[in-house]
């Protein structure tokens, strides 16, 4: 008679048969699931990604180059980078597209340095299946491109309008407004924008001079001191952006002009701005954010590479009004909030 627990002990052959096959089949799926990782890293190690920004120096598309930079690596993307030689270099950017669609990018973001010059080029791009998304700065028309992700820049310029027009009391004015330059489509929205948050036309007797400053601190500073010579009055000042803040303030107080006199609005939000806000150069400033305009579009192209679905539409990535001194009727957010979420 066979000891029963001896007979335990010992495995059967159909076992060793049946254990042999499971670590078969462990070894299989691992080794599958190791070749799909491996394929699915690859993949996303082959999406490029294209952005194109309007220069490479304005403190706005150096943080954009970084958000987006940042999100190319934790998306395990490839960047590509260009910029023009100035916010209304046209031709550099239609070159930066040609070359990156050649490259093989899935995706295109670009802050258009016109509103209608990219246009052809950008049509070219989507025919060939690139995805194509404006940043900040729309196209027009807005189907152009894919999609837009930006700050709604109409809203920003109304932002700082209501609050120009609270903090002169309602009283008569002499306006000069810096803008970017014609036919830039971001610079006519915040214009536009401010005029209506003033609560005047264009045609209006109090605006004395329009100039175009290319969102530079220099070239700002000669579009005001230009203005000033039309009409030394001036004591309300619009400008494209906080660079071109500085460079107005900069021809006001070389002409005389004080703090307490004179009111200066902008658009950006940037670190350096915001701590004109607190010093008192600028008394107010829409802040965007360009991090999350970078980083949203590099995630929607390679979204796109991976499954086919196309973003489109309009994506707002926010606005706030920073301002050092809060008034009655225009809701704002503090300078230390504004330090807290600046950039640059």
């Amino acid at each position: 008679m066979r000891d029963p627990q001896r007979q335990l002990r010992r495995p059967t052959r159909r076992t060793l048969g049946l254990a042999v096959a499971l670590l078969a089949v462990v070894m299989a799926t691992s080794a599958i699931v190791a070749a799909a990782s491996a394929t699915t890293a690859s993949k996303s190690a082959n999406i490029k990604v294209g952005l194109i920004t309007k220069d490479a120096t304005n403190p706005f598309f150096v943080k954009m180059h970084a958000g987006a930079t940042k999100a190319a690596k934790r998306l395990g993307a490839t960047l590509m980078y260009a910029a023009g030689k100035s916010s209304s270099d046209n031709a550099g950017e239609i070159a930066a597209i040609e070359n990156m669609t050649t490259a093989g990018v899935k995706g295109i973001l670009i802050t258009v340095a016109d509103g209608k010059a990219e246009n052809a080029a950008i049509a070219k791009a989507r025919k060939k299946g690139v995805v194509v998304i404006a940043l900040d700065s729309p196209t027009v028309p807005q189907s152009a491109t894919n999609a837009l992700f930006a700050t709604n820049n109409f809203n920003a310029g109304v932002l700082i309008g209501k609050y120009a027009r609270a903090a002169t009391k309602g009283k008569k004015v002499t306006i000069g407004m810096l803008d970017e330059h014609a036919g830039s489509s971001v610079g006519a929205l915040r214009h536009n924008g401010f005029l209506k948050g003033f609560g005047i036309k264009g045609s209006n007797s109090q605006i004395a001079c329009v100039g175009n400053g290319e969102g530079q601190t220099a070239t700002s500073q000669t579009a005001m001191e230009n203005c000033l010579q039309k009409n030394p009055n001036i004591n309300v000042v619009y400008t494209i952006n906080e660079p071109s803040a500085a460079g107005a303030w900069t021809a006001l107080k070389n002409a005389g002009k004080t703090q307490s006199a004179t009111t200066i609005v902008s658009v950006d939000g940037g670190c350096a701005g915001v701590r004109n806000v607190r010093a008192g150069v600028i008394d107010a400033t829409s802040q965007q954010y360009p991090l999350l305009m970078a980083s949203r579009g590099v995630a929607a192209v390679v979204k796109y590479a991976k499954t086919g679905i196309k973003p489109r539409g309009y994506t707002d990535t926010g606005v706030n009004l920073i301002a050092k001194k809060a008034l009655v009727g225009v809701r704002s957010k503090t300078v230390k909030y504004g330090l807290a979420n600046c950039w640059g």
